[in-house]
């Protein structure tokens, strides 16, 4: 059967207003009606999902947006994803435009990989692919036996900036540590403006986190053959060898590479979420005599003080996407503007539904972007 002709259903799996406000958006686009289910709390916290329309032989699209409450969101989607299996659904596809754990991406010592283990969980509820935006990490492709499609927000980001920030030709943009400097060169050559990048002692990159390399732990004491017994970092793994010890980073006083004197600073990241790394930078770049701070980020997940720190600092506006609810943090904070990238999304719907290529969302777009 031509998946053109066997119709599809777009479906919500979080019940609360904030959360079906990016799903209404793609289905008033997509000239569709959200499908019919109930995604509740059982009084025991237990989540309970009823499907209360004929799925079968159907390519269902099921949107979830990422509350506060990630992990009940994700028992949802899983859920929704496992009822729409059992119901004969043909296809299932997880629009999910903030995918959560995606920072747990890497080996952490004596940690684990969680975002591969949602990836598992998600194949084996029933999901058939994926739709989601801004990746942590592109490499997080590699944890799915199933497509992915990793769109990007640049494009509403690049043009808020272009429409909004009066005299924005007088901008430089910033990356507030040096992992982030690749993103923020993208934006710099796509707007034809010079570059800042922040480094030194004020900044923890992820790469410098300890991952499983050290592990197993230092073992003195074993009960055996004496020949048998694990190294300890204290000794040499064989008589007369000594390894060389790798020496300890020393990270430099706080500088900002790159001229931000009258200048307008945008600084650019994927995820914001907790904000002091974003206010201490903003800080310094007053200092440095940049006279308008904007923050651009995909994900404006902005928890816990992030509003109140947000309204008192140096920064003049952080732009954010709504693929994360955050109807509340602009309440408390002004400074907060949303950006819509509903178009996108539903238009990835469309091309999928109708078996056309994705190409032209990725148009322009290199592997560094």
């Amino acid at each position: 059967m031509n998946v053109a002709k066997s119709g599809y259903h777009v479906f919500c799996a979080n019940s609360t207003p904030a959360c079906t406000e990016l799903s209404k958006k793609i289905t008033e686009r997509l000239g569709v009606e959200l499908g019919k289910s109930v995604v509740y709390q059982e009084s025991n916290r237990e989540t309970r999902v009823e499907i209360k329309e004929s799925v079968r032989g159907q390519t269902i699209f099921i949107i979830q947006t990422i509350p506060r409450d990630v992990n009940t969101a994700i028992m949802e989607l899983l859920i929704m994803a496992y009822a729409l299996k059992t119901s004969c659904a043909k296809n299932i596809i997880g629009v999910i435009p903030y995918f959560p754990y995606s920072k747990q991406c890497k080996m952490r010592k004596r940690g684990s990989i969680v975002c591969k283990l949602l990836a598992s969980m998600l194949a084996k509820a029933g999901l058939t692919h994926i739709i989601t935006m801004d990746l942590h990490q592109k490499e997080i492709q590699g944890f799915f036996t199933f497509p992915v499609d990793n769109l990007r927000a640049s494009p509403f980001l690049l043009q808020y900036i272009q429409e909004e920030i009066p005299d924005y030709r007088n901008a430089i943009i910033v990356a507030k540590s040096p992992s982030a400097a690749k993103r923020a060169q993208s934006y710099a050559e796509r707007l034809r403006l010079g570059l800042a990048v922040m480094h030194g002692e004020a900044q923890c990159s992820e790469s410098d986190m300890a991952d499983g390399r050290h592990s197993p732990p230092c073992v003195r004491n074993t009960i055996g053959h004496p020949g048998l017994e694990l190294p300890c970092k204290q000794q040499a793994p064989f008589p007369g060898i000594e390894l060389p010890i790798m020496m300890a980073k020393e990270k430099p006083p706080i500088t900002v590479v790159g001229d931000v004197g009258g200048r307008i600073a945008i600084i650019v990241d994927d995820i914001i979420d907790d904000v002091e790394d974003f206010v201490a930078t903003a800080e310094i770049l007053k200092e440095r005599g940049a006279y308008k701070i904007y923050v651009m980020a995909t994900h404006g997940l902005l928890s816990a003080d992030a509003p109140r720190l947000i309204e008192e600092s140096a920064i003049d506006e952080v732009v954010v996407t709504n693929t994360v609810p955050h109807e509340v943090q602009k309440l408390q904070c002004p400074k907060i503007k949303t950006v819509d990238v509903s178009m996108i999304l539903a238009e990835a719907i469309r091309r999928i539904h109708n078996g056309e290529s994705m190409a032209y969302l990725f148009r322009n777009i290199t592997v560094d972007d």
